[in-house]
């Protein structure tokens, strides 16, 4: 086994990992339907009975599965996400007036969590103009003849993600389509942690292959592995 040095202070356990973690923060999460989320990380703040988060990231996944679990056991007070519907617990927590959901659409969600990563304020968009439901409370404007809405970017006090190998510093590699919001959320946080499948020594990643530099990373631990059964998974 090849020992891990730790030059740049970034590898740490999960429970150090969970000391950044508080009530009525906001978090952002990688995934897609689980799929590229962190598991330890996720099943870390459940046991720690963190409660009344903001939520930020494409999905609510299943009620069993990935950022789901949180949502599931009513950890959190809002999600912003492009939709729920693979979580039914979700939309029954909704309609109850328990979990407040901010609907945007994927692409428009995207680019506003890779506008906060780049420091900016906000996007324009002309996605959802026409609907009423969308623009509420929205400022809109005229650019070179055209109307847009604005949307603000998005940016949270703890980013967590998910990925196939990391160095000490923090640079990472993803694994296929597990890669899906990760590298953007990474930006956006105010403190990003890192939850990876293999820790390797410097050096030990081809530049070519590296997503996230070490530099929008704070913190990397190393992961047990999923911890729940996927959907195709079940009987």
């Amino acid at each position: 086994m090849i020992e891990i040095e730790n030059p740049f202070g970034k590898i740490a356990t999960l429970e150090q990992a969970l000391a950044f973690f508080k009530e009525e923060m906001t978090v952002m999460f990688g995934g897609f339907g689980g799929v590229g989320s962190p598991p330890n990380l996720i099943e870390g703040i459940l046991a720690k009975e963190i409660k009344n988060l903001t939520l930020i990231g494409n999905d609510t996944g299943f009620p069993n599965i990935g950022i789901g679990k949180l949502v599931s056991q009513g950890r959190a007070k809002k999600v912003i996400a492009s939709h729920i519907g693979s979580n039914p617990i979700a939309g029954k927590l909704m309609n109850q007036g328990v979990l407040e959901v901010e609907f945007s659409p994927q692409g428009t969600l995207v680019e506003r969590i890779r506008a906060g990563g780049m420091g900016l304020g906000a996007i324009l968009t002309d996605v959802g103009l026409d609907n009423t439901s969308v623009t509420k409370g929205k400022q809109q404007m005229e650019l070179n003849g055209r109307s847009y809405l604005v949307e603000t970017a998005l940016t949270a006090e703890v980013s967590i993600v998910y990925a196939e190998k990391a160095d000490s510093y923090g640079n990472l590699v993803y694994d296929k389509s597990a890669r899906n919001t990760n590298p953007l959320v990474a930006m956006a946080g105010d403190f990003t942690i890192a939850e990876v499948k293999e820790i390797v020594p410097l050096g030990g990643l081809d530049p070519e292959e590296i997503v996230t530099p070490g530099i929008f990373v704070d913190m990397v631990i190393l992961s047990n592995g999923v911890n729940w059964k996927w959907v195709w998974e079940e009987n």
